[in-house]
């Protein structure tokens, strides 16, 4: 076994692993770019080296740097962790060349499954089952498009060195053809730096089954059972579950068979995962084979009570698989959520910031937390907006589904916008308990997993404001104890004023909407009155800020969060935000240029598809916006004129900032 690995990677997965090699007593060396210097994984690790600038083709995928920080820290291996570096043959080919062990499979493996089309064509030899479509060399568009037109619309366009979703578009009809194959072909350049495609036959209501498999270098193959990974969005996961609901046993082995064939066809080595489309009568096809450890292997170690990055580490040190086949059985049921930071309400788009509050559940027997970020971490535009993932096990998928449900309601993030209320929708949504489970379930639900933010009503203004009161009132409190004359009424920390009667006004407001609370102080209580109505509240914070309040003889818990002005009151599994204002204050936004385009994210302009004093029609594309790894176009909001642009490609830009100006 090694004595100190390397980990050529950030985030969640780095912490991860250091988990298990401190577990085994194993030395871990942590890599950083300079915008991770005091990340999490920094600190869990025994030694970090710096690697370059915050963006990861600077740093993290730099394969020189992260060889010369094994080199100088000796250490004997390196975990590659998945994204990044996880499956390039350059890091693989780099370690042998230098001594450290690449715990990973062989760099011939990791060839074979890194182009989708050549992993068809061995799948094929394999008798392995395969989607129709085409995986040929010849990439000019009107091959391609005549292929399409072939096997018969909609059809699915894939970056052939793709993976996590990138590089994949859905074309509908023939004459969508080229814009979605310049599209996939663009994005696939910027995420792997390889243009090639492959084109497939879309499936309606396909579910997404994948296995685990795992082999060692004597020869030894086995899998880990199967993960249902049907619920994405932009063709990323979001929900996985293991054991995959109404699996029968005959499909489940015929599964297993099929992925340890196709790992057994190219000498595989270590953990690796096959992803199958099954159809709605049960028929499945390969779709690609992950040569890494993936992002969802926790469902699969609650379900099995195995580690796979300690299984990962004993084979790489040239032990055999720790058990055979007929020792695996499945026990109970696991479902894995991944909390991002993104905003489900504008297509999901990453959103950046500072973690200004984070809480999780406590791990125990049922629930598991993996994640990278500490509160008052800033998630970044350069990488993954994942912020953790959490894991849930119970003796079975309805115990299971009840807990995350209970698990997510616990979570609180402050600071930037997430998907949590998406997810509990998606968990607590009749087909979702139902398990009709398939890869369109969130287009199909869109209307029921869409719903309009809880209103603000005058439970949570109480709240706010009793917050607010007893925030001040702590202050007062520690300036008289810290005053001269601490019994001056100057520094009172009651509401005693001066000639004036014992109350006075609290503004908050929630987008343009106002609302105005006047506090009536009394001997033992507080009396709020909002518009017509009065309510009696009192309360205590405690030691981590948590509001205990009552109203009007009704007791309540909630989390009241307070950076500057902004207030977020999270009140039975939902975040409501109000800003304080201060009439004092006579502060005006300035109003953006009629007909501008704002910036729905901060990131990089990666085409500007018009000239200014051209005329558009309404939902015409006009830029091509980038951030973590995902495209956003603009389109115009109406028939009009561009009359000014602001930026061009490769320019990078903050949210909200004006882009360009169409005059109707």
């Amino acid at each position: 076994m090694f004595n100190k690995i390397l980990i050529a990677n950030r985030g969640e997965i780095a912490c991860r692993i250091i988990r298990t090699a401190k577990k085994l007593g194993i030395k871990t060396v942590a890599v950083y770019s300079e915008a991770d210097a005091i990340a999490r994984h920094v600190a869990l690790a025994d030694e970090a080296i710096g690697i370059g600038p915050a963006p990861a083709n600077q740093s993290y995928l730099v394969v020189d740097n992260i060889i010369e920080a094994a080199l100088r820290t000796q250490a004997q291996a390196i975990h590659p962790g998945y994204g990044f570096l996880s499956e390039n043959t350059n890091l693989a080919e780099a370690c042998a060349k230098n001594n450290i062990v690449f715990i990973g499979p062989p760099v011939s493996a990791i060839s074979a499954m890194g182009s989708k089309s050549t992993a068809k064509q061995i799948m094929q030899e394999a008798k392995v089952p395969l989607v129709p479509g085409y995986h040929g060399e010849d990439q000019s568009e009107s091959l391609l498009k005549a292929e399409a037109d072939k096997i018969g619309y909609p059809v699915l366009i894939k970056a052939s060195a793709g993976g996590g979703g990138k590089g994949m578009r859905v074309v509908e009809a023939s004459e969508n053809f080229a814009a979605d194959l310049n599209a996939v072909k663009r994005e696939a350049l910027a995420a792997f730096a390889d243009d090639k495609v492959l084109i497939e036959k879309y499936l309606k209501r396909p579910r997404h089954i994948e296995i685990q498999v795992f082999c060692d270098n004597d020869g030894n193959a086995i899998h880990l059972f199967e993960r249902d990974c049907s619920i994405q969005r932009r063709h990323q996961k979001v929900l996985e579950e293991a054991p995959a609901p109404d699996m029968q046993i005959e499909r489940r082995d015929a599964l297993g068979k099929a992925a340890i064939a196709a790992a057994q066809a190219i000498n595989y080595v270590g953990a690796g995962t096959v992803e199958f489309i099954v159809d709605e009568d049960g028929t499945f096809f390969f779709m690609e084979m992950n040569t890494r450890l993936q992002v969802e292997h926790p469902v699969t170690e609650l379900i099995t009570g195995q580690d796979l990055v300690e299984w990962q580490l004993r084979v790489a040190s040239g032990e055999q698989l720790p058990c055979s086949q007929s020792e695996l059985s499945i026990n109970g049921h696991a479902l894995e959520a991944r909390i991002y930071a993104e905003d489900p309400d504008r297509d999901f788009l990453p959103a950046t910031g500072l973690l200004s509050h984070l809480r999780f559940a406590q791990d125990n027997r049922h629930v598991r937390v993996d994640t990278g970020v500490r509160q008052g971490d800033t998630v970044s535009m350069h990488y993954d907006p994942m912020i953790a993932k959490v894991i849930v096990w119970d003796h079975d998928r309805k115990s299971c589904l009840r807990r995350m449900l209970s698990v997510l309601d616990e979570t609180q993030v402050v600071g930037v916008t997430t998907n949590i209320d998406f997810l509990s929708s998606v968990v607590s949504h009749p087909a979702f308990q139902a398990a009709e489970l398939d890869t369109g379930f969130i287009e199909r639900h869109h209307e029921q997993l869409f719903l309009d933010n809880e209103e603000i009503n005058d439970n949570i203004l109480a709240l706010a404001t009793l917050f607010i009161l007893l925030t001040r009132s702590q202050l007062a409190l520690d300036k008289a104890d810290s005053s001269l004359d601490p019994y001056s009424p100057w520094n009172s920390t009651n509401a005693w004023q001066s000639n004036l009667d014992s109350s006075e006004e609290i503004y908050l407001a929630e987008d343009d909407k106002e609302y105005q609370i006047i506090a009536h102080y009394k001997k033992h209580t507080v009396c709020l009155q909002i518009d017509d109505k009065q309510i009696n509240v009192n309360g205590s914070l405690d030691k981590n800020g948590d509001l205990s309040a009552d109203l009007d003889g009704t007791r309540t818990h909630v989390t009241v969060v307070m950076p500057d002005d902004m207030l977020t009151i999270i009140h039975s599994g939902n975040s409501y935000e109000l800003k304080i204002i201060n009439k004092t204050d006579h502060h005006a936004d300035e109003d953006a240029t009629p007909g501008s385009l704002l910036s729905p994210m901060p990131g990089k302009v990666i085409e500007v598809l018009v000239n200014a004093g051209d005329v558009v029609k309404k939902g015409t594309p006009l830029l091509i916006l980038e951030a973590m790894k995902m495209e956003h176009t603009i389109t115009a909001p109406m028939d009009g004129t561009v009359t000014t642009l602001h930026y061009a490609a490769g320019d990078m830009l903050d949210e909200g900032v004006e882009l360009l100006v169409v005059e109707e």
